[in-house]
């Protein structure tokens, strides 16, 4: 059995992640809420732009952590979660904050899950593409 050790999301990186997804966002003219967890779900950064909506603080660390907890995009989930997907019960069967909006993703090193980013603010759909945007840094 191999031991590959892989190096885990640190203070710097999520800082990297999150000035990246502020810059995205400036560039759309989006004003939003950037969380960064590590692989236990911990907090490791966040920031809400001053004119983005109180609620996206809410809902970019409920993204993290569902795209953490699934470990996919919160884009690839929203249809399992509707009335006739297969996952329909998960959003209010468990005691987790869980939220299946675009704009969570997970973060990998060397194909290993260390984390997460979580985007609100915008649109499900800005908040997607400048969390994928931001990913590009790492």
């Amino acid at each position: 059995m191999s031991t590959t050790s892989v190096t885990p999301l640190t203070t710097e990186d999520a800082e990297a992640l999150v000035l990246a997804a502020r810059r995205a966002a400036e560039a759309a003219g989006v004003p939003v809420s950037v969380t960064v967890l590590d692989a236990g779900g911990h907090l490791l950064a966040f920031r809400r732009d001053d004119r983005a909506v109180l609620i996206s603080g809410e809902t970019s660390t409920r993204k993290a952590y569902t795209a953490l907890q699934l470990d996919a995009p919160t884009a690839d989930l929203v249809d399992l979660v509707k009335p006739d997907g297969p996952f329909h019960s998960l959003p209010t069967s468990l005691n987790q904050p869980l939220l299946f909006i675009a704009g969570g993703v997970p973060v990998h090193r060397d194909g290993r899950l260390v984390g997460a980013l979580g985007l609100g603010g915008g649109t499900p759909e800005q908040d997607h593409g400048i969390a994928t945007a931001a990913l590009q840094t790492l």
